[in-house]
């Protein structure tokens, strides 16, 4: 007889941590799921799928492909599948056919950490980083492409069309397309869909635009005076000619980064002092400013979720994130936020440069300066400069140790259920190298 897979691993490996972690999980959103009619194949269980996704993200393996490989070759994988080997299109379709569960698993981990005393929110620290789409930059197209290669698929399929109905007679077929075209109807729908999202864009700036020069009228009526600079252009709701978008992709964005232009997403995340992930998000926005209160009001809600009492005491943010009106709109009772008004190496410069203020706030001091006086203070940098440390690591732990460069899937909820699930195994390994566990 061949010998147990439940040999060859010791006590300690990472596989039995995270098969009792799954067993202290509520997966009933997974077993809803399936069939029990006693229709189709017989399904795989779900508990075994979730603990194969959730090993294969901890070691860095997302591709559906490499997971059903290792499941063949891999003691951990072959222990974890008790022997089977489901298909990587059978992982493939799990995923997607659960990615709201999946994402929902990050909350679950994070209770099991707040179980075990891990959660500690009187720090914490805002980023982002910016994250690759399952497309390429190369498959943009310019609005004015998009429409007139609607107009031609559409055209070529009226011809079609007509061309069956003078050879098969009217209605006896009428859903061939150009045979040059593989997938017409998929193909249709993407340019459709990029092209509807330039549209819908387009109209939500002229509305933006529309109600700022409404309110600019109103102002200058009522104080008499007109304001300075130049009075905003009322803007088409109609998209320009060059406004871009993504046919692989359309919910990806365009996104500027260090090393040139990528087409992704924002990944985001809200952070302790331990480098625990308290919430996780992915946005379309490339733009920090009207981030920090829905990712600081997402972790408080993960926190409540999971019965943490202790507030977060104070959020730490870098420059992207500062405006005044962020200031104006914080809850007076807390969180304290700490963001930065220029960009670190200017902050350091300027505390090298002058010493730290002391003595009472003067009263004549804007937004700003009072934010880059307490910034300045032996308290408010102090606490500052804790940002990097925290949240960093993080991203850096994610893209290089476990090669979340690119999302494996499209669409904004895929990228948001990747990077949850991404979050839920960072927060799994941390707890695991704590040595701290909440069914221990």
């Amino acid at each position: 007889m061949p010998p147990s897979v439940r040999d060859w691993l010791p006590a300690g490996d990472l596989v039995w941590f995270l098969l009792e972690a799954v067993a202290q999980m509520e997966l009933d959103e997974f077993y809803r799921m399936h069939r029990t009619d006693g229709w189709g194949n017989a399904a795989y269980e779900p508990s075994m799928v979730v603990s194969l996704l959730l090993y294969a993200y901890c070691v860095g393996e997302r591709s559906s492909r490499r997971i059903e490989r290792l499941c063949e070759r891999d003691i951990a994988f072959r222990l974890i599948t008790g022997n089977q080997a489901p298909d990587h299109c059978t992982i493939a379709r799990f995923r997607q056919g659960c990615e709201e569960a999946l994402a929902a698993l990050f909350t679950q981990v994070l209770r099991l950490c707040a179980e075990a005393g891990l959660v500690k929110a009187e720090v914490v620290a805002l980023d982002g980083t910016k994250i690759k789409a399952n497309a390429s930059l190369a498959a943009n197209r310019t609005y004015a492409w998009l429409e007139e290669e609607v107009r031609r698929m559409l055209s070529e399929a009226e011809a079609k069309d007509a061309e069956e109905d003078e050879l098969y007679r009217p209605g006896r077929r009428r859903d061939e397309f150009p045979e040059e075209l593989k997938d017409p109807g998929k193909r249709l729908a993407l340019l459709r869909e990029a092209k509807e999202r330039l549209e819908r864009e387009a109209a939500a700036e002229a509305a933006q635009q529309a109600e700022m020069i409404e309110k600019r009228v109103e102002g200058e009526e009522k104080t008499g005076r007109k304001k300075r600079g130049r009075k905003p252009k009322e803007l088409d709701d109609t998209p320009q000619a060059e406004a871009k978008a993504n046919v692989t992709d359309p919910e990806s964005r365009i996104m500027k980064t260090r090393t040139g232009y990528v087409q992704g997403y924002e990944a985001r995340v809200v952070a302790t002092k331990d480098q625990l992930i308290l919430a996780a998000d992915v946005t379309q926005e490339e733009n920090d400013v009207w981030q920090l209160h829905p990712m600081l009001e997402q972790a408080q809600d993960e926190l409540a979720g999971v019965s943490v009492e202790e507030p977060i005491g104070v959020l730490l943010a870098d420059a992207g994130y500062w405006s005044e009106a962020n200031i104006q709109e914080a809850d007076p009772q807390g969180p304290e936020l700490l963001t930065a008004t220029t960009k670190d190496w200017k902050q350091r410069k300027a505390l090298r440069e002058k010493e730290p203020p002391r003595g009472r706030i003067p009263k004549d001091l804007s937004l700003p300066e009072r934010m880059e006086r307490e910034l300045r203070t032996k308290r408010g940098w102090g606490l500052y400069s804790q940002r990097g440390w925290i949240v960093e690591p993080v991203f850096g732990q994610a893209k290089d140790e476990r090669r979340c460069e690119r999302f494996m899937r499209r669409g904004h909820i895929a990228a948001r259920s990747e990077w949850r699930l991404m979050a839920a195994t960072h927060n799994l390994l941390k707890s695991r190298r704590r040595g701290q566990v909440a069914w221990a």
